[in-house]
């Protein structure tokens, strides 16, 4: 999906030479889950000639928000503080980063 939203439409034979440097996949694997995310809603294709061009059906802030809350349920139960704890206590943060968060939490509270 990132490659999509960076630049789209891609055929699956451009996504695959954009993921190579970084991902060790099959062309099928990655014509596989193309294919799964379309099935999904994920992607539009459309066929042009004798290729099909794939583009993002969601945008990515979409997507972040869906599988947020998808990942908040599953595995926080839905409450947003024990997720807070959890990363809060078990990720390094800097002082920046502290005070920053005091700074969400300060509006949030207002």
């Amino acid at each position: 999906m990132k490659v999509l939203w960076a630049e789209s439409p891609k055929t699956a034979s451009e996504i695959v030479q954009v993921l190579a440097p970084t991902e060790d996949w099959h062309p099928n694997t990655v014509k596989t889950l193309l294919s799964r995310l379309h099935r999904k809603g994920a992607l539009k294709v459309e066929k042009q000639k004798n290729m099909f061009l794939y583009r993002p059906a969601v945008s990515q802030a979409d997507c972040v928000q869906t599988e947020s809350e998808s990942f908040l349920k599953r595995v926080f139960g839905g409450a947003v503080k024990p997720l807070l704890v959890h990363f809060v206590e078990k990720q390094k943060l800097s002082a920046s980063e502290v005070d920053e968060l005091k700074k969400i939490l300060q509006r949030k509270k207002k």
